[in-house]
């Protein structure tokens, strides 16, 4: 019978390295430092919720109910595996940089609205042509 191969170091908590590899057939064995994958050091439960969120195909409310769960558990469950990976900072990486881009895009949007206005008072002749084309300057597109 074949066991999971414990993450932790059962006396200290901190995380074991594989030093060695050994083939069942030939009996070959391999020396040196190893890093295991990412997932092997997950706890049972979370490689199951991983597990049961691929099969959804990370849709929450699918995952909801086959677990059974609310959408905060979900949530929840998912934030301890991003953690428990080792992802977090990227997590947090990339959700900065989609508010940075999505700031610049609601900015880009507010300009070309202030553009337009100055364009409509020009056409209402409201404004001279130089005016606007100061006022546009000014908007430094």
């Amino acid at each position: 019978m074949k066991y999971k191969a414990p993450g932790k170091c059962p006396v200290c908590g901190e995380k074991l390295e594989i030093t060695k590899l050994n083939c069942p057939k030939c009996s070959t064995s391999i020396e040196g430092e190893f890093r295991p994958c990412r997932f092997c050091r997950l706890p049972k439960d979370e490689l199951e919720f991983i597990n049961t969120f691929i099969m959804c195909r990370g849709n929450i409310k699918d995952v909801e109910k086959e677990l059974g769960i609310s959408y905060p558990t979900v949530r929840s469950k998912l934030d301890s595996v991003i953690k428990s990976l080792g992802l977090e900072d990227e997590s947090k990486k990339r959700s900065e940089r989609r508010e940075a881009i999505s700031h610049k895009r609601d900015s880009l949007n507010e300009l070309k609205e202030l553009k337009q206005q100055i364009l409509d008072k020009l056409a209402n002749g409201e404004l001279t042509t130089k005016e606007a084309m100061d006022k546009i300057k000014e908007l430094k597109i």
